[in-house]
């Protein structure tokens, strides 16, 4: 005391302190891993549920929709137990698989896309028919052009997503090699009557904290762009 604005001389023994102790370097690759895959998991399924929503004409897909719609009121906590057990019966217990695929599903993306989509006038999709491009083509070489601004935006929501989730890979592992970055840092806060060394937690705390903050700055400006331009 008083608190100073610089860091002590025992920065960088704190850093290598929380790598080696927490097996950062293992933790840090799993939970890229893990956001990156739910990330590009959520939005190519969320492209073609909203494809296949406003472009194709099938007996009710307005109810498919509002399906999709109502399980954002059951979030992963709601079904963890349900999920498990499907996760467990398939052998994806402490895999990457387990890890990632049921948390693909996303109907925030799904209404994202649909509402974009809709945005697109019918004369392009027409055009686009008549020139002999088939459904797959149109949307590789129209709408996906298109939703760049939405893709990048959507990307970085659910890369922090991914990278900051704790309940479910605590749940679907159950070995150091698995753990993600975030649980690292519980391992390194003492559960018993042991003083916690808050400069190790911490310090694994602001490894955990930059990769995110490395993406959301890098991709500042389609962020703003997808959730702000005027087409929408």
């Amino acid at each position: 005391m008083p608190p100073t604005p610089w860091p002590s001389t025992a920065l960088f023994a704190n850093y290598a302190e929380a790598w080696q102790r927490a097996q950062m370097g293992r933790m840090l690759i799993n939970s890229a891993i893990v956001a990156l895959g739910v990330a590009a998991g959520k939005i190519a399924i969320s492209l073609l549920s909203a494809f296949a929503i406003v472009y194709f004409d099938f007996r009710g897909k307005h109810v498919v929709f509002w399906m999709i719609f109502v399980t954002l009121m059951l979030p992963v906590p709601v079904r963890i137990v349900s999920t498990y057990q499907v996760v467990s019966v398939l052998g994806w217990v402490n895999t990457y698989w387990g890890l990632t695929v049921p948390l693909m599903a996303s109907a925030t993306g799904t209404f994202l896309f649909r509402q974009f989509f809709r945005t697109i006038p019918d004369s392009l999709a027409e055009a686009a028919q008549l020139d002999g491009a088939g459904p797959l083509r149109f949307l590789w070489t129209i709408l996906l052009p298109l939703s760049k601004a939405n893709m990048a935006a959507l990307f970085v929501i659910l890369f922090v997503y991914g990278w900051n989730d704790y309940l479910w890979p605590l749940m679907i592992t159950n070995t150091p090699d698995m753990r993600t970055a975030v649980i690292g840092i519980e391992i390194l806060v003492p559960r018993t009557s042991q003083l916690p060394e808050w400069n190790i937690a911490m310090a694994a705390a602001m490894m955990v904290l930059l990769p995110p903050v490395a993406v959301i700055v890098a991709m500042q400006r389609w962020f703003v762009k997808g959730l702000i331009e005027t087409e929408k």
